[in-house]
C-alpha cells in the first residue's frame, strides 16, 4: 500500500489554532550498532522546493547540495541529534528513537 504525501494533518492542526508544525524523522534504527540520528524541522508556510521529495531517491552529491542549501536558509528551523549506542542499550531502540525525537523538538 502506498501512502501519498499530504498536508491534511498540518491543515487540521492549524485550523485548531496550532501556529507551528514540526516534521520529525529518524535514521539508523536498522543497524545493529551505532547511533540513531533524529532531526526535526519547521518549514516556512510558503515553502516549496522543486527537487525535495524523497531523500532516498537522490544521489549523494545532490543530497549534499540540498543539505547546504536548506541548512543555510534562515527561514528554516532545524535540529539534529544523535542518540548513542549506550543509550540505545539502556532505553531500547524505540525508546531511544522517541528520546531523540523529544530532544530534536526541544532543540528547535
Amino acid at each position: 500500500m502506498t501512502i501519498m504525501p499530504s498536508l491534511e494533518y498540518e491543515h487540521a492542526l492549524k485550523a485548531e489554532g496550532c501556529q507551528v508544525v514540526a516534521g520529525v524523522d529518524e535514521a539508523g534504527r536498522g543497524p545493529l550498532a551505532g547511533p540513531v540520528s533524529v532531526a526535526a524541522v519547521v518549514l516556512p508556510a510558503d515553502f516549496d522546493h522543486p527537487v525535495l521529495t524523497e531523500s532516498k531517491k537522490l544521489t549523494e552529491p545532490r543530497r549534499e547540495r540540498l543539505y547546504e542549501e536548506l541548512t543555510s536558509d534562515a527561514r528554516i528551523r532545524w535540529c539534529c541529534v544523535l542518540v548513542e549506542a549506550v543509550e540505545i542499550d539502556r532505553l531500547n531502540i524505540l525508546g531511544a528513537t522517541h528520546e531523540g525525537m523529544r530532544r530534536a523538538v526541544v532543540g528547535l
